[in-house]
């Protein structure tokens, strides 16, 4: 359909997708030649969705080129694509069509998050690592003065950044900082989250604890299957008065769990009762002569 003015719509190309300026075209690299980006966060695994993948590879090849930069060594960092050649790779294929492109390290990790933060069913450190790599990145660059920048420009410092990055990944500023905070975690404990055996919130708070005491609370959590916030809450409490020892980090925890104590009630009723009382004792007079009874049998037990 044309529109009001007949112009035709324009749609965009690849490279502009990419962000491609006109000069650069896609290439036919060696993928042999290609190393992942260093700390890349986001994992590449071979699950239904990567076997998908790689039979749309071998029908169709690498649709999209994968973005790279040249390293000190002459070869490439791959920037974003991880995934489109890991596929090539299973399916047998020694190149794949890129775009190199020239990145400063802030650059290549902000185009790296970027092309990746979108998709679905990221991983909770997938999260953490993305966004605390771009948003130190975001800080770098822009402690870097720009060549015509305007008394209007924003100054990405501080929490004003994280506000930023907030803004363009869909997330609250205060979530941001709650998945940065899961990278301050053991590994073994960042693997639980990962696979909902511990509660993001939890985690969050588990963070602020020495390592040595995580290690702990992850060898807690095996022998227990489970940890309670109240235990985490009262660990921290405690870590605040000075340091403890693994028995005494069970010791609060197995305080915060104790079960209570189950109410337990007795009634008997009056027809048994009665056959062992005179038909003049009361309700009363009888209790009375239960409890001496059992009076003298208690102290019986004791000696």
């Amino acid at each position: 359909m044309k529109n009001r003015s007949g112009e035709k719509i324009k749609l965009a190309s690849i490279d502009e997708l990419l962000g491609v300026v006109n000069e650069e075209s896609a290439m036919e690299i060696e993928i042999s030649k290609i190393h992942p980006f260093k700390n890349h966060p986001f994992k590449v695994l071979d699950d239904e969705k990567m076997q998908d993948l790689v039979e749309s590879v071998k029908i169709n090849g690498v649709l999209t080129p994968v973005l790279l930069r040249m390293d000190e060594n002459e070869e490439y960092e791959m920037v974003s694509g991880h995934r489109r050649m890991h596929a090539a790779q299973l399916a047998g294929l020694t190149t794949i069509p890129a775009i190199v492109r020239e990145l400063s390290d802030d650059d290549a990790i902000v185009a790296m998050v970027d092309a990746n933060i979108q998709r679905e069913e990221l991983l909770p450190s997938e999260k953490a690592f993305a966004y605390k790599m771009k948003l130190a990145a975001m800080k770098r660059q822009a402690g870097r003065p720009k060549s015509n920048s305007g008394q209007n420009d924003q100054n990405l410092i501080g929490t004003v950044s994280r506000d930023v990055l907030a803004e363009q990944v869909g997330e609250s500023s205060k979530q941001i900082q709650r998945y940065i905070r899961l990278t301050e975690l053991i590994p073994e404990l960042l693997d639980l989250v990962d696979n909902k055996k511990l509660q993001f919130t939890v985690a969050v708070d588990i963070s602020y604890i020495d390592k040595e005491v995580q290690g702990w609370i992850y060898e807690y959590i095996c022998d227990t299957g489970f940890i309670k916030p109240k235990q985490i809450a009262a660990l921290r409490n405690q870590l605040n008065d000075g340091p403890i020892n693994q028995i005494q980090m069970l010791s609060i925890f197995n305080n915060c769990v104790m079960a209570k104590k189950v109410s337990r009630s007795l009634t008997f009723s009056e027809k048994k009762l009665t056959k062992y009382f005179p038909d003049d004792y009361t309700a009363k007079d009888m209790e009375l002569v239960i409890e001496s009874l059992l009076e003298k049998w208690m102290q019986e037990q004791s000696c």
